[in-house]
């Protein structure tokens, strides 16, 4: 298994898709290998661009602001997106991007092992939920695999549309439960069973001679 920094180190040199070809730098992601909440959105924008970090734009100030709600750090999430290049004028990625990172990222997930995955965006929720539709899946829990994942909107649909900000804010707010839940889950699967206690059956006091 390769660690966070040697995935990194492939993600900024990589050639797989068209995208190495316009993009400023490589976003790989960043957070510790012992998150447990595994934040991905969709693709890096101008200033991630720039940057080479995750989330430092408008997007990104209010994302901090959503984990604030949900009693989290951003210090002790990780953050990726599901490309890793800025597809450029900040287009949606392609299919071939996306499968092009695809590996990178099953790399990251297994580096971290994380117990929820948060997908923000209709292009990070589709890895997952292939043809759902995100307003009607937004918040709600599923286990895929070993992780329970949560589909949520991207913090920029509030920025663009303000009917957003509420649902995107109540969906955050309602993590902490869901970390509670898979917590519980955990230690409930890692118990080890309960042994039967066997009663010794009682001696007779006489013996019915026959």
């Amino acid at each position: 298994m390769s660690d966070l920094a040697e995935i990194a180190t492939g993600i900024r040199a990589c050639p797989a898709c068209d995208l190495c070809r316009t993009r400023t730098q490589a976003v790989p992601g960043e957070g510790p290998t012992t998150a447990k909440v595994f934040f991905l959105g969709e693709g890096p924008g101008y200033y991630e661009d720039k940057s080479g970090q995750p989330f430092v734009g408008a997007a990104g100030k209010f994302l901090d602001e959503l984990l604030a709600l949900a009693g989290l750090r951003r210090s002790e999430v990780y953050i990726t997106n599901i490309v890793k290049c800025r597809p450029p004028n900040n287009r949606d990625p392609l299919d071939q991007e996306i499968e092009a990172c695809r590996d990178w990222l099953d790399q990251q997930l297994d580096a971290i092992t994380p117990s929820v995955i948060v997908t923000l965006g209709r292009y990070s929720m589709s890895r997952y939920f292939p043809g759902a539709s995100i307003s009607r899946i937004h918040g709600q829990a599923q286990r895929i695999g070993p992780y329970s994942v949560v589909p949520m909107f991207h913090p920029a649909a509030a920025l663009h549309q303000a009917r957003y900000r509420s649902l995107i804010e109540e969906d955050f707010r309602r993590l902490p439960e869901l970390l509670a839940e898979v917590g519980r889950n955990v230690v409930a699967a890692s118990a080890p069973p309960r042994t039967p206690q066997h009663t010794k059956p009682e001696e007779p006091s006489q013996m019915r001679l026959l």
